[in-house]
Order: C-alpha cells, then sequence, then structure tokens
C-alpha cells in the first residue's frame, strides 16, 4: 500500500475528477458513509445513541455533515457543532450542511457562551464524537477556536473517531505543535499519511482504518508516490521460497565484526540472529582476547580471534588486514555492534569499509565512525545499509534529534541519496529509505522492543538475509521479521521482553511468512 504525502493526495484528488469524472461531492458522499460505519464499528451500535460531531470549514468537514446524514438514519441523536460561519463553507460542504438541516439535523455555530454551554452539556451525554475539524491540510499553528474546541473533546473522555487524520496533526510529519485530538479510531481517505505512522501523530492516531472512497486504485498506486507501507502483503514478496537441494553456502556465510571488552553481548546477539534469520554460516570476528568468552557461548556461531591476544578492541592494521582477509571468503558483512568507539577502532572501521567490496551493513559505533565526515559514505565501494537509531542519525547529519524529528522523512531521503546508502531509521516506525528515494514505513514493533540489543538483533536479521533476497530487499525483510518476531513475543511478555526474545522468535515470524507464502501459491 502507498503513503501519500499532502500534495500527493490533491493531485490525486484532482486527477479523479478531471481524468476520471468523479466529483467532489460523490467522494464526500462516499467518504461520509464510510465514516458512519466506523463510527458504528467503534460505538458497537449507534441506534439511541448521543453522538456530537465536530465540523470545520473544510472537506473535512462536509465529510462531517455526509456522516450526520447516515448515522441519523441509522438512528443515531445528533448534534453538529460547526466552527465556522456557514457561509464560509466549501460548496460541497456547504450542500452536505443544507442537507442535514433539511434532515432536523441540529447545527450550532461556536461564537457565544451559552454555544460553548451547549456544548459542554452535549459532550457530558455523548457516546462518541467525530472529529472533522481539519484533515490533512492543516500545519502550523491552531486558531484559538480550534484549540479550545480540541481541548474540550480530549477532556470529555469519550470515544472519539477522526476523519482522515485527527485535528492538529501534520499530515506530512506527525508534527503536534499545541494540542491535537486524541482519536480511537482514525478513518482514513484515500491512502495512510506520514503523519499517521511518526509520533506525535502516531500517538494521536488509534486505530486506523484505510478506505479508497471509490478513488481509482490507478491512482492510488501511482509508481511516482514514492512511500510504502511495510506490510505482510508486502513482505510474502520479499523472500525467495527455497528449493529442497538447498545448502548453507547458498543461504550465506555472513561475517560479523562487533565486540570490545564490556560489549560481548551485542556481538553475541548481531551473530546469532543472522543464523535464526536463515544464514547457512555465520564467522564472529572479534578482539583476540573475547574469543575464548564468546566461543564459549556460541556453539553454531564460527568466533574469529582478531589482533594480537591482550586485544580488547580491534584496531590497528594488522586486524584491518584479518578482517579484509576474512572478509573475502564471506557473502556480506555486519560491522559495528558493540565495537566501541576508540580513536583506534574507528579508523579501522573506515579504512575497512573503503577497502571491503561485498555487502556491508554498519551498525551503532561504525555509524559513530563517520560522524564528521559522512561524505565519505559516498565514496564508498558498496551502497552500505546503515541501521542508526535517532539519536546516531541525528549525530551522522550533525543535527538535533528535535530538529530530525521535525522533518524525517525529507531529511532521511535527502540523507540517503546524497550519502548513497540505504538508511534503516529506527523509531516508533522503523523507515528504510533508499538512495533513489523509495521509502518504507513497517507497520509493525511495539513499546515492549525499546530495550537494550535489539538495534543489534536488526541489524543481524538483515544481514542474515543478504544472500537469502535479491535486489536490495534485505533491509525490507529484515524490518518486517524483525517487528513480527517482537510483536510476536510481545503477546507474551508485554514490556518486560528481551532483544533475546526477539532473536528467538525470528525462526516463528520466518515460519509464519514461510506459510503465507505458500497459502497464496
Amino acid at each position: 500500500m502507498k503513503i501519500a504525502i499532502c500534495e500527493e493526495m490533491r493531485n490525486i484528488d484532482r486527477a479523479a475528477a478531471e481524468e476520471y469524472g468523479l466529483p467532489e461531492l460523490l467522494l464526500m458522499e462516499n467518504a461520509g458513509h464510510m465514516v458512519a460505519q466506523a463510527m458504528e464499528h467503534l460505538l458497537g451500535n449507534v441506534a439511541g445513541r448521543n453522538i456530537c460531531i465536530m465540523a470545520g470549514s473544510g472537506n473535512n468537514g462536509g465529510d462531517a455533515f455526509a456522516a450526520a446524514r447516515y448515522l441519523s438514519n441509522m438512528g443515531a441523536k445528533i448534534k453538529i457543532f460547526l466552527t465556522c460561519e456557514p457561509e464560509h463553507l466549501k460548496t460541497a460542504s456547504a450542500r452536505m450542511m443544507k442537507v442535514c438541516k433539511q434532515m432536523g439535523i441540529e447545527v450550532h455555530g461556536l461564537d457565544e457562551d451559552r454555544d460553548w454551554n451547549r456544548l459542554h452539556v452535549a459532550l457530558k451525554f455523548a457516546d462518541g464524537i467525530i472529529d472533522g475539524l481539519l484533515g490533512t491540510g492543516f500545519s502550523g499553528e491552531l486558531k484559538k477556536k480550534v484549540l479550545r474546541l480540541i481541548e474540550e473533546v480530549n477532556e470529555a473522555g469519550k470515544k472519539v473517531l477522526a476523519i482522515d487524520i485527527p485535528s492538529g496533526v501534520e499530515a506530512d510529519t506527525g508534527k503536534v505543535s499545541t494540542v491535537a485530538i486524541v482519536a480511537d479510531m482514525t478513518l482514513t481517505l484515500g491512502l495512510p499519511k506520514v503523519g499517521h505512522l511518526l509520533s506525535p501523530g502516531a500517538d494521536m492516531t488509534g486505530q486506523l482504518i484505510v478506505d479508497d472512497i471509490g478513488i481509482p486504485q490507478s491512482l492510488l498506486q501511482d509508481s511516482k508516490i514514492q512511500q510504502n507501507l511495510l506490510d505482510e502483503k508486502m513482505a510474502v514478496t520479499l523472500l525467495p521460497l527455497r528449493g529442497k537441494a538447498v545448502h548453507k553456502g547458498d543461504c550465506g556465510r555472513i561475517l560479523v565484526i562487533a565486540g570490545s571488552q564490556g560489549m560481548t553481548g551485542a556481538a553475541a546477539l548481531a551473530a546469532t540472529s543472522a543464523l535464526r534469520a536463515g544464514a547457512g554460516v555465520v564467522t564472529l570476528a572479534v578482539p583476540a582476547s573475547l574469543q575464548p568468552i564468546l566461543a564459549g557461548q556460541l556453539q553454531e556461531v564460527m568466533v574469529q580471534p582478531v589482533g594480537e591476544p591482550e586485544q580488547t578492541f580491534l584496531g590497528g592494521e594488522k586486524s584491518l588486514n584479518k578482517l579484509l582477509e576474512l572478509a573475502q571468503s564471506h557473502d556480506a558483512v555486519l560491522i559495528g555492534p558493540g565495537l566501541g568507539r576508540s580513536m583506534e577502532t574507528q579508523e579501522l572501521i573506515r579504512m575497512f569499509a573503503a577497502k571491503v567490496n561485498k555487502p556491508l551493513v554498519m551498525d551503532a559505533d561504525a555509524i559513530f565512525a563517520f560522524n564528521n565526515q559522512p561524505d565519505d559514505l559516498s565514496k564508498l565501494p558498496q551502497v552500505p545499509v546503515l541501521t542508526p537509531h535517532l539519536g546516531e542519525m541525528a549525530g551522522l547529519l550533525g543535527v538535533s534529534v528535535s530538529e530530525l524529528q521535525e522533518a524525517l522523512l525529507p531529511i532521511v531521503r535527502e540523507a540517503a541519496s546524497e550519502y548513497q546508502c540505504i538508511l534503516v531509521v529506527k523509531s516508533e516506525c522503523t523507515l528504510i529509505v533508499y538512495p533513489d528515494g523509495m521509502a518504507f514505513f513497517s507497520s509493525l514493533g511495539n513499546p515492549g522492543m525499546a530495550t537494550a540489543g535489539s538495534g543489534d538483533v536488526l541489524a543481524g536479521t538483515i544481514t542474515g538475509l543478504m544472500k537469502q533476497t535479491e535486489g536490495g530487499l534485505a533491509p525490507l525483510a529484515g524490518v518486517y521479521l524483525h517487528g513480527r518476531a517482537g510483536d510476536i513475543v510481545y503477546g507474551e511478555k508485554g514490556e518486560g521482553l528481551l532483544a533475546g526474545d526477539i532473536r528467538d522468535n525470528l525462526p516463528a515470524a520466518l515460519k509464519e511468512l514461510r506459510q503465507k507464502q505458500m497459502a497464496g501459491r
């Protein structure tokens, strides 16, 4: 499924009217019908229920008026509160309001104290509320009346259905400048929006339902739209099925360069996650002094000592040459988990990345090595996959986390293009962006995955899939399996889950995906 930014959605609406002859009023009618059905789903039954509808001056308000008519026909008791003067309504919205009035549905303004008193009473006895105030066109600061109304709705503590996007959330960023509607459910029209997936907008959205409202699929699936939802439907296409004659070499020989004194866990998690993702052979290259510790833990991973016997971190020409030699016999390389940030280690990372000509995944301390020189990423002999969390991404670009979050998608998109790398940015919704600008938002994950080592598992999972996938799809397949494994264990352990639990549930996520692939054949 595609994900739209505002300009793209406006173009779709325009093309629906001009190229397909679908008038705005018809799409508004369809939207109103779907909103009414969504409200019935949210409340269980609308007959005899009190529903307050908040309507603004734009098409979002028109959708709300259309919904009011359907809900009234379904037996609901409706009160509509309008934030603008009726003459300021757009043409289609004004026609929808006229029908509501002719049906005897109450429509009230919010100009005087008695209007607000009426609102207080209505909200007190309401069973549900529909937010049709602003829609996707909103950005910047809220007008005082709308701000007050949003606060009133949130304080009412009733079930809220938002039309398209909760009012107060910027559709292209998820940003909330002051306050926004906290919805239990959002019915978005046409396509999901970026603001549904990135916080704080994601926290306001509640259950997200998508309906095309009759817009032709050719418009909704236009290849010019470069944002995509990484969901189950996409995931089943990412990982080719294995033949019976497959052997471990076919599944990938993976080199993981990781670990330093006090950071052996990151190395172990990354290496074993590559195996759990289906890689055939995994070699873990670690500082020589750590080899006995990790070799005793990891029965299925070949643990290779690098450097002098007493060495507790990687660095120096001898270590570099050894790692380059190891890389030659492997299909893909992961470098970074728990490596440390000593000057020698950081220099080794940069030199190794510049000389190795294998698919390369860079995580944690390997990303930090390029903080002062991100331009060097574009000079590497391969297109590396970087897996930063927001703090690491901000550090790489020399901005604050808050600045990054202000415009996450465009900033990451520009960075992927400029530095010629694939960026897997870990946040409340993992974002994968390719150098050509194609972006994917994960539909999976949960708060329990905010735990130490989760990123090491993701990096290992992606690298473990490098040989098993084609066309640079390993980051997508890895993010999906990692998120699905996290969701499986979250159902059992909630916020007490550990990174090792995510790793241990990768086989269950992979098995589930294979079953869906077979079912679809």
